[in-house]
């Protein structure tokens, strides 16, 4: 399945027989099925210097993209990318002065076909879906009522507990490489990992009746572990980058700008489950309740911000990649660089419970899981990274 993400001024999607049509002056292809992403790219004087660029880091020849060089003084031609919709999973659209036709729109609706609105700042501001696609009511009962009996503080306990894990077993995926490289580092990374586990184990054993009960006690771990782990990843970026800590808005840094867009992305993706699974978006257990805010979506966001954004963004900057901001945000290359980069990640597979399967497909699978749970069924299991 593919995704394909919308981020040039001017760009417009219509609809011909079966087939999504996206035209525009740099529209992009990610190709999460295969091994190869299709980059971003502007209209070059020779048309020959277009290229792949695999997973790898190595450089392909470049396809046959039907290029015609502009007359001098001509604009360049729009480009036009067409896919069949059986093949595609998700529209982002991530700019300003995009055109979208009510035709496409409907046919992505009738095929489950997820269409997100991104900000500058990679936040989802719209999701469009079919309503039919939700039309549970008995997941959603369950969901209220859990917020006050033991289902709720089991959910609560199973977010934080994987978040806490995940973040161990990323400082351990990035730390076993400085045991020689830096002594210095690794014993920073060692001692956040044993403060983590710590309180990884003291979160486990928070008893409560319903999810306010547990909530303090579990925020609090939440929060000691937080502040070593981010402490770790500070000695694991290289110096110059900026980053002093974790900043959620306002970000001066381009590490924590880039964690936010990440995040954003992620969002959308969790979002986007989360209503198919049939479930309430805006009621969570471990988040509080409040006016527009998803809840469950940050609640489920928890377990795979380290899998997906942290480890793409740590490995953006510690591999030397150009990161900048533009006015406090990514600018545009950094925003294309660091969708890329989340993007990989979530068409990356993993294994859990016995299945292998792309990050973004157990994304959905956790979403079921939780609705599963809230009617009776299996308990839930927080997804692990297997570093």
């Amino acid at each position: 399945m593919e995704t394909i993400i919308l981020d040039s001024f001017g760009a417009t999607l219509s609809l011909a027989s079966e087939r999504l049509v996206v035209r525009g002056p740099k529209p992009r292809r990610e190709a999460v099925d295969s091994d190869q992403l299709w980059l971003p790219f502007e209209w070059p004087r020779d048309p020959t210097r277009l290229s792949i660029l695999t997973t790898s880091g190595e450089r392909t020849p470049p396809p046959p993209l039907r290029l015609t060089a502009p007359k001098p003084g001509a604009k360049a031609p729009k480009e036009e990318i067409e896919i069949a919709l059986l093949r595609l999973s998700e529209v982002v659209v991530a700019s300003r002065g995009i055109s979208l036709s009510s035709d496409i729109i409907e046919a992505c609706c009738e095929r489950g076909i997820r269409m997100c609105f991104l900000g500058r700042n990679g936040e989802p501001f719209a999701l469009l879906s079919s309503p039919m696609l939700t039309a549970t009511v008995a997941t959603r009962r369950e969901q209220i009522l859990a917020w006050g009996d033991e289902r709720g503080a089991e959910l609560a306990r199973a977010f934080v507990t994987g978040k806490l894990r995940n973040q161990a077993a990323l400082l351990k995926y990035f730390g076993k490489y400085q045991k020689g490289a830096s002594p210095e580092t690794f014993e920073v990374i060692k001692m956040a990992v044993a403060d983590i586990g710590r309180a990884f184990g003291a979160a486990k054993r928070v008893e409560g009746k319903n999810a306010d009960e547990v909530r303090p006690s579990l925020m609090g771990f939440e929060g000691t572990a937080g502040r070593a782990y981010w402490k770790a990843l500070r000695a694991l970026l290289p110096d110059g980058s900026g980053f002093t800590g974790r900043e959620h808005r306002g970000a001066l840094d381009p590490v924590n700008a880039a964690l936010n867009y990440g995040y954003g992305i992620l969002y959308g993706q969790v979002w986007g489950a989360v209503m198919n699974a049939g479930l309430e978006p805006f009621a969570g257990y471990m988040h509080v309740d409040r006016p527009g805010k998803p809840s469950l979506v940050l609640d489920l966001v928890e377990e795979f911000r380290q899998p997906i954004v942290d480890r793409a963004v740590l490995t953006l900057f510690t591999t030397g990649q150009k990161v900048s901001l533009d006015k406090g945000m990514l600018d545009e290359p950094s925003r294309r660089l660091v969708a890329s980069a989340v993007l990989s990640r979530l068409s990356t597979e993993a294994e859990f419970r016995g299945r292998r399967a792309a990050m973004r497909s157990f994304i959905q699978k956790q979403s079921r899981a939780v609705a599963a749970f809230l009617r009776g069924g299996p308990r839930y299991r927080a997804f692990p990274f297997k570093w």
